[in-house]
């Protein structure tokens, strides 16, 4: 499948991006925690140059093989700390929003909650947010596996 458009960067939005992603990674948050969210966010949407740049991105900055391999199955695996394991249910709840999802339950709330300060949940939430953005672009255009950006 060929990816439908060589788009031109427009200067506002990737100005506006940048901006996230700074708020993103200023709020305190383990990069790893933001790696492994990235991923698991773009694993359930299936957006394989995300799932691609994501574990490549997780490498360089330390995850291990073990790990990223399982990250899609957290829950089974005894590799995830428990503020990991918030982290990942926080993500999947988020994404998952389709008809009938129950979506952020108070139970996955308060397990975050007890993790992470406001402004790390506020940077997760945002990167869960950006990482569902950029997985709705790439699989509109079919954009491809095996760019890193």
């Amino acid at each position: 499948m060929e990816a439908r458009m060589k788009s031109q960067a427009n200067a506002d939005v990737t100005t506006a991006v940048q901006h996230l992603y700074k708020a993103i990674h200023t709020g305190g948050v383990d990069p790893l925690v933001l790696e492994l969210v990235h991923l698991r966010a773009s694993q359930i949407n299936g957006c394989s140059p995300c799932v691609f740049a994501g574990v490549a991105s997780a490498k360089k900055h330390g995850e291990t093989d073990e790990r990223l391999h399982n990250v899609v199955t957290w829950r089974e695996t005894p590799f995830f700390s428990e503020a990991e394991r918030a982290a990942l249910a926080l993500t999947e709840a988020a994404t998952r929003i389709q008809d009938g999802a129950p979506g952020v339950t108070d139970e996955i709330w308060d397990a975050a909650a007890a993790h992470f300060d406001e402004k790390q949940l506020s940077a997760i939430i945002l990167n869960v947010a950006m990482t569902n953005f950029f997985n709705r672009i790439n699989r509109t255009v079919r954009e491809q596996a095996g760019k890193t950006w």
